[in-house]
């Protein structure tokens, strides 16, 4: 059941994505809309995120659990990832946002908690990139928390660009949505934080590189000042929090909030604002704000709601996580070589080679030696060659996994 469920939430990621790309992803969003799906997809990404917190470190401990393919685990690590990208789809449209009702204070905390983490990553000068030669067997627990972890990298870019569309309506939130973005988890310090570390670029061997598109670059001398997608992001998300009057009203602007506040002011140089003309707003804010006081926040006497999914789930399965964890491993995680070949004919349709084609940014490259290929395995359309002779090289490595597929 969960497999199918899967299943349709990849379709539907995939069909986002070709409607986006065509500017016909209407359909898709009245049909979410119409049949209540956004708090739906939000409880599941919670879901998925907590069993990753929680069941995954178990699976990787058991010192007895060696199973033929980790690929049935890998696509419930996916999972979060194809949910997050069918959001960031369609949380542009105001529609969608107001759709996802009181769950919205849920996806509020699963924003924070991925930038969070995005924060402390770049502080602690850590690592997102997979080298291939850093892995150990291709089917190895070992691949699957390295794939893991630059998985997390990537959501939590996706969770980035999901909160600027939140802040987006900010006038349509619920006034709970509110105040926890600006005085419970005091997002725009977050933010502030994240312009200044950038965890999306860094130097190596005297070169800049920028995260961009799924994949790490090396940026020209010439682009070095330019602003990316990401960057975009959070400095929307900055003007969006701060210069609304709403927000401007409940947001506590003591000393520490106002001094992180006035750090972005070095960051806002010609060149930048040239590039997002609406950072002259912030750049008047931010000396009106550097020589003045403004008004405490008014405290008003409210009911204020709290997210629920994270804290159900928690309790609901609390001491019980070791025992999930074995009980997936009997019945999900270590499945019969008949029972693999029925799910990998199931993923080969649900990943359609012709879809993913449409998708991808560059041209399939050879197996073997990595340029351009045109060709491709006839059996299991997996595996991409340039010429006959590499497929030949090939077959004894491709083989296992072709019998698997075909």
């Amino acid at each position: 059941r969960w497999l199918r469920q899967h299943e349709y939430v990849e379709k539907l990621n995939m069909h986002g994505i070709l409607s986006a790309s065509a500017g016909q992803e209407q359909l898709l969003t009245e049909l979410l809309v119409t049949y209540a799906k956004i708090p739906v997809l939000i409880g599941e990404l919670i879901s998925v995120e907590i069993w990753k917190h929680k069941v995954f470190p178990v699976l990787c401990r058991l010192e007895d659990f060696k199973p033929r393919s980790t690929f049935p685990i890998y696509v419930v690590l996916h999972h979060e990832a194809s949910i997050i990208n069918l959001l960031e789809t369609v949380f542009f449209y105001k529609e969608i946002c107001e759709s996802a009702e009181d769950s919205i204070l849920d996806l509020i905390d699963y924003c924070h908690r991925k930038l969070t983490l995005l924060a402390a990553r770049s502080t602690n000068g850590q690592a997102v990139e997979l080298h291939a030669q850093d892995l150990a067997s291709p089917s190895s627990m070992q691949e699957l928390q390295k794939q893991a972890e630059t998985m997390e990298f990537e959501i939590s870019l996706k969770a980035l660009s999901v909160l600027r569309f939140i802040t987006d309506q900010v006038e349509s939130l619920p006034l709970s949505a509110l105040t926890r973005m600006l005085n419970t988890h005091n997002l725009p310090c977050l933010l502030v934080e994240l312009v200044e570390h950038c965890p999306w670029s860094c130097w190596e061997a005297g070169k800049l590189k920028k995260f961009e598109n799924g994949t790490w670059h090396v940026v020209p001398p010439e682009d070095e000042v330019k602003m990316t997608k990401l960057d975009g992001q959070v400095w929307l998300a900055l003007l969006n929090l701060l210069l609304s009057p709403e927000c401007q009203r409940k947001y506590r602007f003591d000393g520490f909030n106002k001094s992180q506040l006035l750090k972005l002011r070095v960051f806002l140089t010609d060149v930048l604002i040239d590039q997002l003309p609406n950072l002259m707003e912030m750049q008047r804010f931010l000396s009106h704000l550097a020589v003045t006081e403004p008004a405490p926040p008014r405290k008003d006497l409210v009911l204020e709601q709290v997210p629920v999914i994270w804290d159900h789930i928690l309790k609901k399965n609390s001491g019980k996580w070791e025992a999930i964890a074995k009980h997936q491993v009997k019945h999900a995680f270590n499945p019969t070589e008949e029972e693999l070949k029925l799910q990998a004919r199931r993923w080969a349709q649900t990943y359609s080679l012709d879809m993913m084609e449409a998708l991808a940014p560059d041209k399939p490259r050879c197996r073997v030696c990595g340029v351009e290929a045109a060709k491709r395995c006839s059996r299991c359309r997996n595996e991409w060659y340039c010429t006959r002779a590499c497929q030949v090289q090939h077959w004894q490595k491709h083989k296992p996994a072709c019998n698997l597929m075909a």
